[in-house]
């Protein structure tokens, strides 16, 4: 039988380098701008900003709702005449105070929780009753303990941080793995010890999510509280400043006050709880 074969020619392909496929394409100079998050929060408070000039100049009264050009120039007027920055001043020192203590009665709280079942009991009660109980609710116990001043806003603002806090950190805690665990067990961490060494930073997103939500809770209670009773030793807050400035018909500066409180939230969650979650969870792979 004959051989029917017919031979083929041999090609030689030279290597065309890295073979992964992956295809890199320049980003414009559009793209690299729009990547950056600051410039489409920027873009999202100037048409932001162009709907409150156009819908305040189609209602044409000053007295509902201004314009936020004449705002933006009572609130430089505020500015300039230290009362904004005073009262400013005032209801941060306030906040810190409450914050600081609701978040060290949280951590007592969720780590007693996550190391003895009678924390864990105590926590589950005493979240049970009092979560869902509105700190401005408190306001009037408040005054009745503590009197007209300071303790009484510092009281409501402990209860608006501190539930929150230990229940996210106590969530945390818990959905933290059994390896890691037993890990500090295997190290003979107890106590204090291993939830300083294990559990916190396992359990960080959870916790710093706990921080944002206490504060936002604590910000807008004392603005609250301060609407109410701003004064404590002669001097109010942000709220008492737009209590005054209601009763005395200076809308433009009531809407500055609004917006000095509105700024101040806004920087605390995008430049302080930012920061924080970029050297921590971000740098350690735990959030994308």
């Amino acid at each position: 039988m004959a051989d029917n074969t017919i031979a083929r020619k041999e090609y030689i392909v030279e290597s065309l380098g890295d073979a992964s496929g992956i295809v890199q394409k320049p980003l414009g100079v559009w793209e690299r701008i729009y990547a950056q998050s600051w410039v489409r929060k920027v873009c999202l408070l100037v048409l932001l900003g162009v709907v409150w000039e156009v819908y305040a100049r189609y209602l044409q009264n000053e007295l509902l709702f201004p314009t936020l050009g004449v705002t933006v120039q009572a609130m430089w007027q505020a500015i300039a005449s230290g009362e904004l920055a005073a009262r400013m001043g005032v209801s941060l020192k306030i906040l810190m105070i409450g914050y600081s203590v609701g978040i060290v009665l949280a951590a007592i709280l969720a780590t007693s929780a996550i190391t003895t079942r009678i924390g864990t009991d105590l926590l589950e009660t005493l979240t049970s009753m009092f979560n869902p109980l509105p700190a401005i609710a408190l306001l009037p116990l408040a005054l009745l303990w503590f009197g007209l001043g300071t303790g009484s806003i510092v009281f409501v603002l402990i209860h608006s941080v501190l539930w929150p806090v230990a229940l996210n950190t106590h969530s945390g805690f818990l959905s933290v793995s059994t390896t890691l665990r037993m890990v500090g067990r295997n190290y003979g961490l107890t106590g204090f010890p291993y939830v300083a060494k294990i559990l916190i930073p396992a359990a960080f997103p959870s916790i710093l999510a706990g921080l944002k939500i206490g504060w936002a809770f604590a910000w807008r209670t004392l603005i609250a509280a301060e609407l109410v009773f701003g004064v404590s030793s002669g001097s109010g807050g942000l709220g008492w400043f737009i209590y005054e400035k209601k009763n005395q018909l200076e809308i433009p500066s009531v809407f500055a006050g609004l917006l000095a409180v509105i700024a101040i939230g806004f920087l605390i969650e995008n430049v302080v709880f930012a920061n924080i979650e970029k050297i921590t969870v971000r740098k350690w792979g735990m959030q994308h």
